[in-house]
């Protein structure tokens, strides 16, 4: 809630608490999980592009189990995006949807990654999804602008995910 200059209290126009942004979260992750599982757990075997090794350890704790690649790997970024296209095609067999699904940190530097990467890959006709980042970007900002800064938030989330099973 807010204060106007009268004193007199208002209703904020959005979800501004931590269990309103949690829930609006909670379905995305649940769709990714889902995106991202095996096609023998009923999922579309779609991968997820992240920075590093322990945006994959949180990853894995909220729940992900399908395959996940790093983009710190030592390898320049037109040979990731080369690799990323022939090893995943340029959309997703099972579902049509994007081939991959992209979440680089929200913060500055995340941004720049998330923006070159996409762009490359969008130049070679790969469909890209965004969908979890941008949730992150919706709801989880005030609590950190990393995926590995999730951790500590994923015993809170996991309740909420398992209810959109």
């Amino acid at each position: 809630m807010e204060h106007n200059d009268s004193g007199n209290r208002e209703i904020s126009s959005g979800p501004h608490d931590r269990a309103s942004r949690f829930e609006k979260a909670a379905k995305t992750i649940r769709d990714s999980i889902l995106r991202n599982s095996s096609i023998e757990e009923g999922g579309c075997d779609c991968p997820i592009v992240v920075e590093g090794i322990n945006d994959v350890k949180a990853l894995r704790e909220l729940g992900f189990t399908g395959q996940i690649e790093k983009v710190n790997r030592g390898w320049p970024i037109p040979r990731l995006v080369a690799y990323l296209h022939e090893r995943y095609g340029i959309r997703n067999e099972i579902d049509g949807g994007g081939s991959i699904i992209l979440l680089m940190d929200w913060d500055r530097t995340g941004g720049t990654l998330q923006k070159s990467l996409r762009e490359r890959l969008e130049s070679l006709d790969v469909k890209v999804d965004e969908d979890l980042r941008m949730a992150f970007i919706r709801s989880m900002k005030p609590e950190g602008r990393t995926v590995e800064s999730l951790r500590p938030h994923i015993q809170g989330l996991i309740p909420l995910i398992s209810q959109y099973s």
